[in-house]
């Protein structure tokens, strides 16, 4: 498809709100468990050069402990955290001024950072305002121009290019690299066990049942949802961590022919020397052995504050290794590449242009070794159902990726948060991914598989209204430094 030049627009305004949610099963990743959650959800309008308007959206949560997990701060501290992104991201795109879709965030980026540096904020947080906004703006973009999300990137027009922020790709053809994406009209689900997560009916206490008929025990999972990859989370103590993946391997290599994982780490390991461990006795032990056959590779499983200081090249002879929480600016991936690293995660949370150019460093790096070895996974911040779980599964399944980590549809019971005629909305507009059956709108997921036609739609991936009356409006942020309390979280 031919490339046309990118057109160039301002951002007009950006509303922003939030609305709650009650986890229908608690979820314990790295330093924390998560019972509610709350999402932001933004509507931005652009003013494109012809003097033409258009409004988009886009949805994400606001995550406590992931971002910082600064155990000093609270919770809403963290929340206040990803607030100041957003301001700070808002109030530069309208400063830009005229510019490409990547144009405002390449030509904002530097000073995104600095400012948020500026208020304790660490990359991944500040990361999170234009991740947000982007997807708003490229969403108002297309449907301005009546194109999908995959014909605008495949075709370019958001404008993407190579800059000083990303030298190591000086000479790449990303106009071609782009051109040659080609959406997928399906993707396998990668369900994530969490660390609390029961595996088997002993492991639920009397009264502790949810009841409302989806799974809630990993068995009740694999016969349920019939999915064949899976993402399971350790804790950073070895003789934990295999008590408890030996009970897992039970569950997959009794009730599955064939399977595939991944190891979360979530950085609870403080050294490579720790998970090194893991792997070793984890290949030692004969009830794993079909799991340890099983796993692609191995997600951040160093504390991100020495993830990037230390070589994992031993390690990563025997089994691949990613970079998730370290993966907090344009930088890093480069940065860990060099200690051994070769994989890195897309998430929509941490920007789609960095998921686009990472891959674009993947498809370099690969050519220019003549093999596979670099990669990019497709992973999860809770994504709720709606316009959140949509954007993300559009973006990596343009980029090529065949399964996905989802857990917000376990976590949470479909789109209960939102207002029957918004569910019914998104429901009549994307049939092959939503069903409903006498309860919310829920995920239509058949042999461990999401069906993905109806998002190729003008704009990002969504073809329904949110209800935004519904919603609260987002607090201001705060202007000052959030720093360490002695706030518990």
């Amino acid at each position: 498809m031919a490339v046309t030049e990118a057109p160039r627009l301002r951002l007009r305004s950006v509303e922003r709100y939030e609305r709650d949610v009650r986890l229908r099963l608690p979820f314990r990743f790295g330093v924390t468990t998560v019972t509610h959650a709350t999402q932001a959800v933004i509507r931005a309008t652009i003013l494109l050069e012809d003097g033409r308007e258009a409004t988009g959206v886009a949805a994400e949560t606001l995550a406590a402990k992931w971002f910082d997990k600064n155990l000093a701060l609270s919770d809403e501290q963290n929340l206040d955290q990803l607030r100041q992104s957003l301001e700070i991201a808002v109030t530069l795109y309208e400063e830009y001024g005229l510019g490409t879709a990547f144009g405002l965030y390449a030509g904002t980026y530097a000073e995104q950072m600095r400012r948020c540096a500026a208020l304790a904020l660490n990359p991944l947080v500040a990361s999170y305002g234009p991740a947000l906004l982007d997807r708003a703006i490229i969403d108002a973009l297309g449907r301005g121009l009546g194109l999908s999300f995959a014909e605008m990137i495949v075709r370019n027009l958001a404008g993407l290019r190579v800059t000083g922020l990303t030298p190591d790709l000086e000479g790449f053809d990303i106009d071609g690299f782009l051109g040659r994406l080609t959406p997928g009209n399906s993707i396998d689900l990668r369900h994530t066990v969490g660390l609390v997560d029961p595996i088997t009916a002993a492991d639920q206490k009397a009264g502790e049942r949810v009841e409302d008929g989806l799974p809630e025990t990993l068995e009740e999972v694999v016969r349920h949802y019939g999915a064949r990859y899976y993402k399971l989370k350790v804790g950073g103590d070895v003789a934990a961590d295999l008590d408890r993946l030996a009970r897992i391997a039970a569950v997959l290599d009794r009730g599955l022919s064939a399977y595939r994982a991944t190891l979360d780490g979530n950085e609870q390991y403080e050294s490579v020397e720790g998970i090194a461990e893991l792997w070793r006795r984890m290949n030692e032990a004969p009830a794993l052995q079909r799991l340890v056959s099983s796993i692609l590779f191995i997600e951040q499983p160093i504390k991100r504050h020495v993830a990037l200081s230390r070589s994992v090249a031993a390690l990563a002879r025997d089994k691949p290794l990613e970079i998730d929480e370290s993966d907090g600016e344009l930088s890093s991936f480069p940065t860990a590449i060099a200690l051994g690293y070769t994989g890195v995660s897309s998430k929509n949370c941490k920007g789609f242009y960095k998921s686009i150019l990472n891959a674009a460093r993947v498809s370099k790096l690969n050519a220019e070794e003549g093999a596979g070895r670099y990669f990019m996974s497709a992973e999860d911040l809770t994504t709720w159902a709606g316009v959140s779980v949509q954007q993300d599964l559009a973006l990596v399944s343009l980029l090529g990726l065949t399964h996905v980590e989802r857990n917000g549809h376990h976590f949470i019971d479909g789109m209960s948060f939102a207002p029957e005629a918004e569910q019914d909305a998104f429901v009549a507009a994307h049939p092959d991914l939503y069903a409903r059956k006498g309860g919310p709108a829920r995920l239509r997921i058949e042999n461990g598989r999401l069906s993905l036609g109806s998002l190729a739609c003008p704009g990002f991936a969504v073809n329904a209204a949110m209800d935004f009356s519904s919603m609260r409006p987002m607090p201001d942020a705060p202007r000052e430094a959030i720093r360490s309390s002695p706030v518990s979280a």
